[in-house]
């Protein structure tokens, strides 16, 4: 993808940079060097021509660079950069814009995604459409996050401690956390793996001859017995008892993971909309990679579903998991674009952060509760 501090050659021109061209002179009778086409009427003066040592003797023209500076200006609008930011870049523009983003993430939260998933932001004035990157046009830039790498986490073990805590915490949390996941963020779960199990078995019953060579994950073995239990459940008869057990316990033995996931489930409910420029007029090949791959064991059937179907997920061009288009000339827009993405690091902090609250939790408590065992595959 184009980004906006890239240069572009110009049709029909070098792609050099402007130097300037002397022209030959003829020597006089003095041997001083007169430039050709110039008379003088006075013998030519050593110290007439400026001293260019100094002087910069290569020029470069970023094209739409505006739209770069006005970025730049609406961040310090927002208190997002200021002037000593601006001298330690040096006055370069692409540098200022990145810092300045950087800075309003922070570098503890900046760590922690970066420890648990392989997320992109980009800031650019092209979008993909129908494979091909095209001007969004209007003094319009694109603010993207986009998945390379989904995080794991492994909730299995939780999931039992609930559960031992109190029957049904334990399904109580995996339901909430799943609801929360899917209102921001593209998840690979136990629906994504019964979905593949099923089209194995269809793929199996179109092929009799071979129907030995396919493997099927059990899926619905893989999932703890209170998950498993309420799994054809209604939703909103699960949501409210979800909500009574949580409630009940979030001063308990597991607090901090119920107020984890309180944060996560308020952050959840705040308006986060992909412009609709990526979903209606992308022409992208796939929905967003997952951000997050949500398994009970390290090699369990949903883990091995994910193993099989993650080979073909970068074939295409996936949607941003996160796409907002705006104005740097509108306040308005500005501001609902920071916010935009402000929510959405805000909410994958807190879903990262139970995640290493969970492994670490697991390396000293969880042998008394977790059974481990081998992968949920059978053959036809």
């Amino acid at each position: 993808m184009q980004r906006i501090a890239q240069s572009i050659p110009m049709p029909h021109r070098s792609n050099g940079p402007l130097r300037r061209r002397g022209r030959s002179g003829a020597a006089d009778s003095r041997g001083t060097v007169v430039p050709a086409g110039i008379e003088i009427l006075a013998p030519a003066f050593s110290l007439a021509l400026p001293i260019l040592d100094g002087a910069p003797a290569v020029y470069s023209h970023e094209f739409r660079a505006e739209l770069l500076y006005e970025l730049c200006a609406a961040l310090v609008r927002e208190e997002l950069a200021g002037p000593e930011l601006w001298r330690n870049c040096e006055g370069n523009a692409v540098l200022f814009a990145q810092r300045s983003i950087m800075q309003g993430i922070g570098e503890t939260c900046w760590n922690l995604l970066q420890r648990n998933v392989e997320y992109h932001l980009s800031i650019s004035d092209v979008a993909d459409q129908d494979g091909e990157e095209k001007l969004l046009g209007d003094g319009r830039l694109a603010i993207t996050i986009e998945c390379g790498g989904s995080g794991f986490l492994k909730i299995g073990p939780a999931i039992e401690a609930l559960e031992l805590e109190a029957q049904g915490l334990g399904a109580a949390f995996y339901w909430t956390l799943t609801y929360a996941l899917y209102r921001v963020m593209r998840v690979y779960n136990h629906d994504d793996a019964f979905q593949y199990e099923e089209r194995m078995k269809e793929y199996a019953e179109d092929d009799p001859e071979n129907q030995e060579q396919y493997e099927f994950p059990e899926v619905e073995k893989a999932l703890p017995e209170c998950v498993r239990l309420t799994l054809k459940s209604d939703f909103s008869g699960r949501s409210r008892d979800a909500q009574r057990l949580l409630s009940a316990h979030r001063r308990g033995t597991f607090r901090i993971w119920i107020e984890r996931l309180r944060n996560i489930e308020r952050l959840s409910r705040l308006h986060l909309p992909t412009d609709a420029y990526f979903r209606e007029e992308g022409g992208y090949d796939t929905i967003p990679l997952p951000s997050l791959l949500i398994a009970f064991k390290e090699h369990d059937a949903i883990v091995a579903c994910f193993d099989e179907e993650s080979q073909y997920m970068l074939e295409g061009s996936s949607e941003p998991t996160l796409g907002v288009v705006f104005s740097p000339r509108k306040v308005d827009e500005v501001r609902k674009a920071i916010r935009t993405i402000t929510r959405f690091i805000a909410f994958n902090q807190e879903v990262f952060q139970l995640a290493e609250d969970l492994v670490e939790w697991e390396k000293g408590n969880a042998d008394s509760c977790l059974h481990r065992g081998e992968p949920s595959i059978r053959a036809a």
